[in-house]
């Protein structure tokens, strides 16, 4: 490999700003994942086909992508980041137009998919990118803001299209297509983010002026899944989506129960969006997930996969507590958007059952936001920085098929669990089946948690390995051929 010289370098304002870019779009872009689901009513009356077909629009959107972000990651992996994010950002803004614009369920269908084709890039490439910003020491800590950020972009979606979809369900997609233009433009100020600059083993080589210029190769994929902590973060992903990808319905269990209270479907939308964007706050405790997997991960090369193993596990009861407390809702029916909102927050503190719902949620949900960023972490910690982009994209590939799974066979399971589960009933029912699948997912981050310490190790023998090699060929083109 060659010492390049590299005289272009940000400023700390400079850096600042681009990491708040790709953290704020990694937001957006699961704006327009949560977009859909609180409109499949409206939606599907619009577009005349059962709510069930647009769950599966939603399923295969999640396939879409991840299947997508692999391509993405790996052409990501061996050359400049920063068009790839560009080209992506401006498909989904494009799919997402399309979608507000469609007449029918096929063209819907289409541009779905080629929004979905973007949102693969902006994950896979700028975890690659982010991941080059970060110490190892504090991973955890940042990686807590880049999860946070696109599970507050979900929620987000969810209350757009519940609050500005409730009476008509395109406008939150011609609002968002605008913001996905605006996004594109912001990353043209960003700065081209050095490829390893964060590794405490290349920091001298690359302050010294030297590229580090190793790509991935096809030689190198049997070497990423011969790596066993790799294939635990990454088989994980099937069963912890499956139960994740379970939740996009949640805001259809509140709406379902609004109804059996005798509410009109149009509030019961706001009504659920609401609960639902209310109860996953407890996303926010993410933060205190990864702080505690730093923490524990400077004790031991193995602590940030146990975390992550006793946050899932411990959630279990919770979810199933959440999805069968009875609540009392008390709102106006057929009031606007705003005096709903109002009349659901003032229920946490009049109405116990909501106050106890809440908090069920809020527990549930910080226990498994800890898997969030120490996956992260974990991706980074055992694998050089070249690989990274690919790995975190098959991983994010496996999690497409669990939620894609979880997403699409939930529907089925509560049409067929309506015979002896009258709704929302049936909602909860299937809702509390599918979060079984956090188990073996907590058991494939114990797993982890044994073959993460050598994996470690090998990475920084590695790194340290190629820093000693762009150091000596760094000296010897400055020398020149006449001191050689």
């Amino acid at each position: 490999m060659s010492g390049t010289r590299i005289s272009r370098r940000g400023n700390a304002a400079h850096r600042l700003y681009s990491v708040v870019v790709f953290v704020v779009l990694a937001s957006l872009d699961n704006v327009a994942i949560g977009l859909v689901p609180p409109l499949y009513g409206p939606i599907s009356a619009a577009l005349d086909v059962p709510q069930r077909m647009l769950g599966l629009v939603t399923a295969v959107s999640f396939l879409v992508s991840a299947v997508a972000a692999v391509g993405w990651a790996y052409v990501g992996d061996r050359t400049n980041r920063k068009p790839l994010l560009m080209v992506g950002t401006l498909l989904w803004a494009a799919g997402t137009g399309g979608s507000a614009l469609a007449g029918g369920y096929a063209t819907f269908l289409t541009a779905q998919f080629v929004g979905a084709v973007g949102l693969g890039a902006v994950g896979s490439v700028g975890f690659s990118v982010v991941t080059d910003l970060i110490s190892p020491r504090r991973r955890g800590l940042v990686m807590s803001f880049w999860g946070l950020s696109q599970g507050v972009g979900t929620l987000a979606g969810t209350l757009l299209g519940g609050v500005l979809g409730s009476t008509d369900w395109r406008r939150p997609f011609l609002l968002l297509t605008g913001v996905g233009l605006a996004a594109t433009v912001a990353y043209l100020f960003t700065y081209d983010i050095r490829r390893g600059q964060s590794e405490p083993e290349l920091a001298g080589a690359i302050d010294a002026g030297n590229e580090y210029d190793y790509r991935i190769s096809r030689a190198d994929l049997p070497r990423i899944l011969a790596r066993r902590t790799n294939r635990w973060l990454i088989l994980q992903g099937l069963t912890a989506q499956a139960a994740f990808g379970s939740l996009v319905w949640l805001p259809v269990l509140f709406s379902q129960r609004a109804e059996a209270q005798g509410y009109s479907p149009a509030t019961a939308v706001v009504v659920g969006s609401v609960f639902a964007t209310l109860f996953q706050l407890g996303g926010v405790l993410s933060i205190v997930g990864g702080l505690v997997g730093d923490a524990l991960q400077r004790r031991t090369p193995s602590g940030r996969a146990m975390v992550a193993a006793v946050g899932i596990l411990a959630a279990l009861p919770f979810y199933l507590v959440l999805f069968f407390v009875p609540i009392r809702i008390d709102v106006p029916d057929g009031a606007g958007s705003g005096a709903v909102v109002t009349a659901v927050l003032s229920s946490v503190f009049t109405e116990p059952s909501v106050g106890l719902s809440l908090l069920t949620a809020v527990v549930a949900l910080a226990l498994t936001s800890a898997n969030s960023p120490n996956w992260f972490a974990l991706i980074a910690d055992v694998n050089p920085p070249e690989h990274r982009g690919t790995v975190y994209s098959l991983g994010n590939l496996v999690n497409g098929v669990g939620r894609a799974a979880g997403n699409g066979l939930v529907g089925v399971a509560f049409a067929g669990l309506r015979a002896a589960f009258p709704p929302p009933l049936n909602y909860a029912v299937g809702l509390a089946a599918f979060q079984l699948f956090f188990i073996p997912t907590g058991i494939m981050y114990w797993l982890a948690a044994r073959t993460s310490p050598r994996d470690i190790a090998q990475v920084h023998d590695l790194l340290h390995a190629r820093a000693g090699r762009l150091e000596s060929e760094g000296r010897l083109e400055s020398e020149g051929p006449a001191e050689r």
